[in-house]
């Protein structure tokens, strides 16, 4: 039996691109969702196939590791496949490939929820699509943690309100918008001295549209922490590792 990938074949559009003319790391996110939309769709659990059923899936994590820029003018291959379930948590890694070079791996984490009061579901309420599925147990990368941790002395960067334009079909901000959130806590000076080496979110609770949410920042060592906060309670936690350039 040969071993199963949705791939998918990406040219990209200068909307894509940030102000150094490579790849926002939303539009990496936009990507992967993508092919992860795609190859739910034809496993047997697309959206279109759970909204009957009033199930759908949602993302609680994402890291994803970048091995160089992907600049203005690339053609982009994303390959994607689940892992095996673990308990409620349903994994799907990518390999992000210009030509031949392997630029980005990302590993995400998501759940299966009652869509009538967003309960964790097992994946048996798949029935025979979750027996059947050609679940693959290799890692296209290993997080160094899926917890991220809490700030201990951060300061507030910004503050904005959900908006219709950042919501899905779920009525909450999609997840390829928090990392604008989250990347909006840096100037263009402090992007343009860097490069971006890795990228983690933890996604806690939805941010609707509507809500008043207030971002903040506290840097490390190695890169900096930050929080998406709806009043005292943290919808969003979000963890960067920069290079040099």
């Amino acid at each position: 039996m040969s071993v199963y990938a949705n791939v998918k074949r990406y040219e990209l559009r200068y909307a894509d691109m940030d102000f150094q003319d490579e790849l926002r790391p939303s539009a990496l996110l936009g990507l992967t969702q993508e092919s992860a939309c795609m190859s739910a769709d034809e496993l047997g659990f697309g959206y279109a196939d759970l909204k009957p059923q009033n199930l759908g899936f949602i993302i609680v994590n994402t890291y994803c590791k970048l091995l160089r820029p992907v600049r203005l003018g690339e053609v982009v291959t994303v390959e994607t496949w689940p892992l095996p379930p673990r308990l409620v948590f349903f994994e799907r890694d990518y390999r992000v490939r210009v030509g031949e070079e392997e630029v980005a791996a990302v590993a995400s984490r998501w759940c299966l929820v009652d869509l009538n009061d967003f309960s964790l579901q097992r994946g048996e309420r798949l029935g025979e699509t979750h027996a059947n599925c050609p679940y693959r147990a290799e890692k296209a990368v290993e997080p160094p943690n899926w917890k991220i941790p809490h700030l201990s002395c951060g300061r507030e960067v910004y503050r904005m309100q959900v908006q219709a334009s950042h919501c899905d079909h779920y009525l909450h901000a999609n997840n390829t918008r928090y990392a604008d959130f989250f990347f909006d806590c840096f100037t263009m000076e402090e992007l343009a001295q860097k490069r971006v080496a890795a990228f983690q979110i933890a996604y806690e609770k939805q941010a609707k549209a509507g809500s008043e949410l207030s971002l903040w920042r506290e840097d490390a060592a190695d890169g900096a922490l930050c929080e998406l906060r709806c009043g005292e309670e943290c919808l969003s936690r979000f963890r960067v590792w920069f290079a040099a350039r």
